[in-house]
């Protein structure tokens, strides 16, 4: 096992075990403010273009239209009671530990592609971002997160696969604290 994935492992385990009371709440209040599962399963692009499920607390009712919440007309008003809030706090991506736990993520790495989101799929992988485990962050996402365009979005990508390291990771890391903090560049 790699140093990446080891410590991939034992923060999400270690963070899992410490949140899991604060994760059962919010799975309640998802629940009881709005009808369906309290988690929502997505079809994500993983390393080697493999397709994984990947889990977030659910933000959207469930009629929703499965696309890029960018590409929907209105996607406040597919937003459940609390989903902004979810969504600004960065809360909702919580059960992605799961995935990072079992391997189908690392801690830093680009954003998993949804499925369908061919444009995304097609430039990453014409630059080699496909071989990278996704991530829970990355440095695309501490450059802006929901207000990249898919160009720049994968040059930030592209960047990651050529500088990755330890103490890189580190300071996405960071910097990923203090955008969730500030929530800036969450768009809903």
């Amino acid at each position: 096992m790699s140093m990446k994935r080891l410590f991939d492992a034992v923060v999400a385990a270690t963070t899992l075990v410490v949140i899991c009371v604060p994760m059962a709440l919010i799975a309640l209040a998802v629940r009881m403010t709005s009808a369906g599962p309290a988690l929502y399963w997505s079809k994500r692009v993983g390393r080697g273009n493999q397709l994984f499920l990947m889990p977030k607390f659910r933000t959207m009712r469930t009629d929703t239209p499965v696309v890029a919440t960018h590409l929907l007309g209105d996607a406040a008003r597919h937003l459940t009671p609390i989903g902004g809030f979810l969504r600004k706090s960065s809360l909702d991506e919580l059960p992605q530990l799961w995935s990072i736990l079992v391997g189908d993520m690392s801690l830093v790495g680009p954003r998993p592609a949804l499925f369908n989101q061919d444009d995304l799929i097609a430039a990453r992988t014409e630059k080699g971002v496909h071989q990278l485990r996704p991530g829970l962050t990355g440095w695309a996402q501490v450059n802006g997160r929901d207000e990249l365009e898919i160009p720049i979005k994968v040059a930030f990508d592209t960047e990651y696969l050529l500088r990755q390291s330890f103490l890189f990771d580190l300071r996405i890391l960071m910097l990923t604290v203090i955008k969730v903090i500030r929530a800036k560049g969450v768009s809903h």
